[in-house]
């Protein structure tokens, strides 16, 4: 494995413990992490309080906004990616609730190791 892909999945992992962490401290549960289906990954699974609806929450995270910032690498044909992952998932989970939405959390990387900023989309994506 090189050493970018190294680097970028250990960069998405932390973007994705941030996240977690973020949506614990707004009393979310996080209900599932990294889920697999036959079309893809799920990375947060997350319930918000008491709500058995379901937060499908794909995580962006990036070290420089010198391309943008990361949730714009959330585009019309990685929307479509994410919506076959849930689909799928539904598939596979008849028993949960239908009730559901799509969420982006943008995390951008600060040199200290802390995130610089978390920006949180609700609802992000609509079929």
């Amino acid at each position: 494995m090189g050493k970018i892909k190294r680097h970028n999945q250990s960069l998405g992992r932390w973007g994705e413990d941030c996240a977690a962490r973020y949506l614990e401290e707004k009393g979310y549960s996080i209900v599932g992490r990294n889920v697999r289906t036959p079309f893809g990954e799920i990375d947060l699974l997350a319930q918000e309080g008491s709500s058995k609806d379901l937060i499908f929450v794909e995580v962006k995270t990036r070290a420089s906004t010198r391309f943008g910032p990361p949730e714009i690498s959330v585009n019309k044909r990685k929307q479509e990616h994410i919506i076959a992952t849930i689909l799928s998932y539904f598939q596979e989970h008849p028993e949960m609730e239908e009730q559901w939405r799509v969420d982006i959390i943008a995390v951008e990387y600060k040199k200290n190791g802390e995130p610089a900023t978390i920006t949180h989309f609700e609802n992000a994506i609509q079929i």
